[in-house]
């Protein structure tokens, strides 16, 4: 069964070479950049409703405050008026009005998470596109300048592809040698 299952990969994978090299690199990185954008595009605009949500929901709660603060009043006024049955009216108001401005600061509160969110995914996809250009700039670099045969033969990407390690590796020794110096 072990055999079976190890031609089947050597043949999906021989397939996938196949149709890696019949697609268009080129044509496929220009579709990823524009989906990209277009999704980019999308977000912000989630972003910018969010962020109004948040902003109306910061005024409503204001308004509530200044609400509570004249039904403080009134029912201060009418306890000086002897007037209790006109006070219990108040207090109603009073504890449906709390109530209320609980529900509005749990909105905001899931509001505030929802678009940190948001900011974060946008970022991410922001810097995702920007990569995806990079590579479409370096491929474009690649197609119109001369290539040797060995790296006409790499696959794109492979060439120039630096790891975070490798990177930070060579900043530390880049910094060492300017302590030592």
């Amino acid at each position: 069964m072990a055999v079976f299952s190890r031609i089947s990969r050597l043949f999906r994978a021989d397939f996938h070479a196949v149709l890696d090299q019949v697609e268009e690199p080129e044509l496929m990185l220009r579709q990823a950049i524009r989906e990209m954008q277009d999704d980019v595009v999308d977000r912000e605009q989630r972003l910018r409703s969010a962020t109004h949500e948040q902003a109306e929901l910061q005024a409503r709660k204001h308004e509530l405050a200044k609400t509570l603060k004249d039904i403080e009043e009134q029912i201060d006024l009418c306890f000086a008026s002897q007037k209790p049955d006109l006070a219990r009216n108040f207090v109603r108001r009073k504890l449906e009005t709390e109530r209320h401005a609980g529900y509005l600061a749990r909105r905001e509160g899931a509001a505030a998470k929802e678009l940190s969110e948001q900011r974060t995914t946008l970022e991410q996809h922001r810097m995702t596109l920007d990569g995806l250009r990079q590579k479409a700039e370096i491929f474009s670099r690649r197609s119109r300048s001369p290539a040797s045969s060995a790296q006409a033969q790499e696959p794109f990407g492979v060439h120039h592809a630096v790891s975070d390690d490798e990177v930070e590796v060579a900043f530390l020794r880049e910094q060492n040698k300017r302590r030592t110096a």
